[in-house]
């Protein structure tokens, strides 16, 4: 299945779930808490951050009234071919790069799901330890989390625990889609491989 095709029937199955126009607007920026003040009410500083936000990617691009606004992060370690992924997802329609800085990535995808525009926000967090700053406003009012690994690496494997877990501490109710990246590499490895990595996963 190509990339294409695999992200829209993600995408259509996540607003089958759960398609609720009311509940998924953009909301102003706060900068996220750390874990430890998370727990405490939020005060009303105004201090400056540079952290994103999701009223500063949608603020460069049309709002539409009428669509369905949803917001997707991935999260994965790096070099598994997540920003790829996206990318070859988006395609060469007008991509609306409303936002790139290091570690994060957003991107703007429109779709047409039974006469419903949707618009999906998609973050994309860098894999690396510097990255992972960005792991609480990327997760934050999500309705879905893709945990991507690379099929022909069980150590990215082996990481999406991790992944999985600082996710689930600022986000415990977006569903979590896990995907294997690299097939046309992971059918070249040994069967007895391949079949160790399914059983893994599985």
């Amino acid at each position: 299945m190509k990339p294409q095709e695999k992200m829209t029937k993600i995408c259509k199955k996540i607003v089958h779930v759960n398609v609720r126009p009311s509940r998924y607007r953009r909301l102003p920026f706060r900068s996220p808490p750390s874990p430890a003040s998370s727990q405490e009410e939020d005060g009303g500083g105004s201090g400056s951050s540079d952290e994103p936000s999701a009223a500063t990617c949608c603020g460069a691009c049309d709002m539409d009234p009428d669509s369905v606004n949803l917001k997707i992060s991935l999260l994965g370690d790096c070099q598994i071919g997540k920003t790829s992924f996206v990318i070859k997802y988006v395609g060469d329609e007008q991509e609306k790069k409303c936002l790139e800085m290091a570690g994060l990535n957003l991107m703007d995808k429109t779709l047409l799901v039974q006469g419903a525009r949707i618009s999906f926000s998609i973050w994309d967090v860098g894999g690396d330890q510097t990255s992972q700053a960005h792991v609480p406003i990327a997760c934050k009012d999500a309705v879905a989390i893709l945990f991507m690994f690379d099929l022909t690496s069980r150590c990215t494997l082996n990481s999406v625990m991790g992944w999985y877990s600082q996710a689930r501490k600022w986000n415990q109710t977006a569903i979590p889609i896990l995907i294997g990246t690299k097939f046309d590499d992971f059918v070249r490895l040994p069967p007895d491989l391949q079949w160790t990595i399914v059983t893994q996963v599985t």
